[in-house]
């Protein structure tokens, strides 16, 4: 088995990278990364460099770890900040680093494409592929959890919270198992959209024109500008999955008065329900959790989902159904000296998140069996 990098996805056709690729998640679809690529989203100038690493064997295509040389941690949602400042203070070079991931996109998912390997069968080859490449570290985020095939190669974990479809018939079954104040606090939320005189329509991708994905992309970047941030994404990347992932998209646009006041984005596939991006440009009570929540749980009920995950952190989720649920990410770093610290943040840090993943569990607002 031979292990390269390709600097952009266009040295990888199509068909090889959906013959490995055995996820139906829009996320891992060839035209996602191709978007990100096209639009510019990644690439010069912005801190990810395409470096999809290919594992071929006797002229045949094995493998696939879509990844990223990055020169910053934006955009990862596993922070490694306080790293990265540690080895500047001591004269050390954080990056580059190498990131196999889905670039923005907080999501847990087999990050190497094959039918045949394993994650943990290629660590060994990632990391002489650093070296080789001069490269600080290796992170593989949002991927299931492995055992870690080296002592060097450090396991993290985040908590995200997700809904999880039991059968509902529809959302008062769902509220029906809430404890009776936490079903009435739910009601009143939902009922104060109507209230309000706010009106919500879902869009599939070929309803939505021109004025529908500029009002979306308007609210995208409000979003990230309340928060002094710059957006990832540019207008052409959803023009384009808007267009070559048309099946897997949900967008939701709230009006009052006849004019639009907030949208939220959301990629499906047959049994999984993602909450991407939401914006606004008129505050009301409730309608970011009505619009990113509750709306959802709806879609995922009528279409028979199994899951929703809306997006990664926020912990006024779980008194609204989302469960709490542990992600995984695995980390080398090239520098043996600060390997033991490494590995002592990332041990405490993991049974810190044990213990909150089990306080979050607690405060769930189902009824007791």
């Amino acid at each position: 088995m031979t292990l390269q990098a390709v600097d952009t996805i266009s040295d990888i056709s199509s068909s090889q990278w959906q013959r490995l690729n055995s996820s139906n998640m829009p996320f891992l679809d060839y035209e996602f990364f191709r978007a990100l690529e096209a639009s510019g989203s990644v690439g010069d100038g912005t801190g990810w460099t395409p470096h999809h690493v290919v594992f071929e064997q006797s002229g045949e295509l094995h493998g696939l770890l879509p990844s990223y040389v990055k020169s910053h941690s934006w955009g990862e949602f596993v922070f490694d900040w306080d790293w990265a400042q540690a080895f500047e203070q001591h004269g050390f070079d954080y990056y580059p680093k190498l990131v196999s991931t889905i670039p923005f996109t907080p999501i847990t998912s087999d990050k190497l494409l094959s039918k045949t390997l394993k994650p943990s069968a290629i660590v060994d080859d990632m990391i002489e592929h650093c070296l080789a490449q001069s490269l600080n570290s290796w992170h593989l985020l949002f991927c299931p959890q492995m055992t870690a095939a080296r002592d060097d190669v450090f396991e993290r974990y985040t908590v995200q919270f997700h809904w999880f479809n039991r059968d509902y018939r529809d959302f008062e079954h769902f509220l029906s198992g809430f404890m009776a104040r936490k079903r009435k606090n739910v009601r009143k939320e939902r009922l104060s959209i109507a209230a309000q005189g706010i009106e919500i329509r879902r869009l599939k991708a070929s309803e939505v024109g021109e004025a529908e994905l500029d009002f979306f992309y308007l609210c995208y970047q409000q979003s990230y500008f309340k928060r002094n941030h710059t957006p990832h994404l540019n207008k052409d990347f959803f023009a384009q999955i808007f267009a070559t992932l048309a099946d897997n998209i949900l967008l939701l646009i709230a009006s009052h008065e006849q004019r639009y006041v907030a949208s939220a984005l959301f990629l499906f596939d047959d049994a999984q329900l993602f909450g991407r991006y939401w914006g606004c440009v008129e505050e009301f009570n409730n309608l970011h959790f009505e619009l990113c929540y509750y709306q959802g749980i709806e879609f995922c009920i009528e279409q028979n989902l199994q899951s929703f995950n809306p997006g990664a952190q926020g912990e006024h989720k779980i008194k609204r159904g989302f469960e709490p649920v542990l992600t995984y990410s695995y980390h080398w770093v090239k520098e043996a000296a600060f390997r033991p610290a490494i590995k002592d943040f990332c041990q405490r840090e993991r049974q810190h998140l044990q213990d909150y993943f089990e306080r979050c569990r607690q405060a769930l607002p189902f009824k007791s069996d």
